[in-house]
């Protein structure tokens, strides 16, 4: 493929800033088409743990100091992950391995400062403000984009990143669809202050958790840990307080509320249950409801669980509806393509949706740069992503339905599975693979 095709990408989320970024380290004309209408207008305040597949998509797409940037501003501490019930007795813990490559090893980001650090450089790549509505192919090959405030834009080859409601897999692939799990989550964030921290049991502080009840409800936490000190780095590698000064554009004192947050340290909490478990009307309550609903579910366990629920500010308590898609049959290769959500949504359980993305993001620009006719790129593109893509669907909506399990002699079971894994390293082994 020559550097004078434009490349036009429809969503400016994780998956989308990515490849931009590195389209645009290649030197590859591309525009990014983002419906908000700045930077700001849609943060989210949550962590994302991004494991060895994101990290190196970023940091092949990413320039020298972004990438540093991006390291700079992940949470330090333990990524030792931990299965314990709902009374905090450890049932299994996998100890992180030491990884001397941090392109291979597993981060804890904020998602607004990686999105920052996503759009840093790209002021003249993304326009914002560009709600795409649909496209029409022309005679010559080209395909013309049609936005809500009358515009339009042509591009030689189309990238769909434009989330689990995607328009253009709607008109693209019309078959292919996104359903209700019939899986709730509520999720919230505890602030690791240097008293709150007091509070906790160590394992909570250790890294990410599962929590395994008798059966009906799971629940998640992690730590985003960034030492006590509310600093971030610039994507020169400096370090500055009160947000990412010098990524993105974005610093935290430009936004309200502890949800929007990105400079503290805190722990990442998600309680999940059928939607019949939890009270009815649970999408018009605001946060202090929704923490009252969950701390009401949860009143029999252990107090550092209730805890850190109870002492979440309402403002972080967010409601969570678990969605999926359908895996479909492989279809013919053109010149429009889709990447993470807008193709292979998933649940949140697993916790890979956005490294998915990263993947895709990292192989459709590696196979965008290579050369040769397009179409053709992106045939083998979509022919891995389509595996990999969908095996994590199906992997993550199996991991929301046992998160959620209903009978009570199956989480015995699998109890009883992680406490002879830990005392069995072979066994234990095998699971980490």
């Amino acid at each position: 493929m020559t550097k004078t095709r434009q490349i036009a990408i429809v969503g400016g989320g994780i998956g989308g800033l990515c490849l931009a970024q590195g389209l645009h380290k290649a030197g590859v004309p591309v525009t990014v088409y983002e419906r908000d209408r700045t930077p700001a207008d849609r943060l989210q305040g949550y962590r994302v743990h991004i494991d060895p597949h994101g990290a190196r998509a970023l940091h092949d797409c990413l320039p020298p100091s972004l990438w540093q940037a991006f390291l700079d501003t992940t949470g330090s501490g333990g990524q030792d992950f931990g299965f314990v019930t709902e009374r905090l007795r450890t049932l299994l813990v996998f100890t992180a391995p030491t990884v001397a490559d941090p392109a291979d090893d597993h981060h804890s980001a904020s998602r607004i400062t990686l999105r920052q650090v996503l759009l840093s450089g790209l002021d003249d790549v993304v326009r914002f403000g560009k709600t795409y509505e649909r496209y029409e192919r022309l005679p010559d090959g080209r395909t013309r984009l049609f936005f809500a405030d009358g515009t339009s834009e042509t591009a030689d080859i189309v990238v769909g990143a434009d989330g689990g409601n995607s328009r253009v897999r709607r008109q693209y692939l019309p078959h292919a669809r996104r359903v209700d799990t019939g899986i709730t989550t509520v999720a919230g964030k505890f602030p690791l202050t240097p008293e709150n921290r007091k509070l906790l049991a160590r394992r909570l502080l250790d890294g990410p958790n599962t929590v395994i009840p008798p059966k009906g409800i799971g629940m998640f936490t992690a730590p985003h840990d960034l030492d006590g000190s509310p600093v971030a780095a610039t994507a020169g590698g400096t370090r500055a307080a009160g947000g990412v000064g010098g990524v993105g554009g974005i610093g935290v004192t430009e936004q309200e509320g502890a949800l929007m947050d990105n400079s503290s340290s805190y722990l990442l909490w998600a309680v999940g249950a059928a939607a019949g478990r939890f009270p009815s009307g649970l999408s018009e309550m605001p946060g202090e409801q929704l923490q009252a609903a969950v701390a009401q579910m949860i009143r029999s366990w252990h107090p550092d669980l209730r805890r850190i629920v109870d002492l979440s500010h309402p403002d972080t308590v967010s409601l969570l509806p678990i969605r999926t898609s359908i895996p479909v049959d492989p279809w013919q290769a053109d010149t429009i393509t889709l990447l993470g959500d807008a193709i292979h949504s998933m649940t949140p359980m697993a916790g890979i949706g956005a490294n998915t993305a990263l993947r895709d993001a990292r192989l459709l620009c590696a196979a965008l740069t290579s050369g040769g006719d397009p179409v053709a790129a992106i045939a083998r593109y979509e022919e891995q992503m389509r595996e990999y893509g969908f095996a994590a669907v199906r992997g993550s909506l199996r991991s929301a339905r046992q998160f959620v399990g209903n009978s009570w002699a199956a989480r015995l079971g699998f109890k009883t599975f992680l406490r002879a894994a830990e005392r069995v390293p072979a066994l234990k082994a095998r699971m980490s693979s």
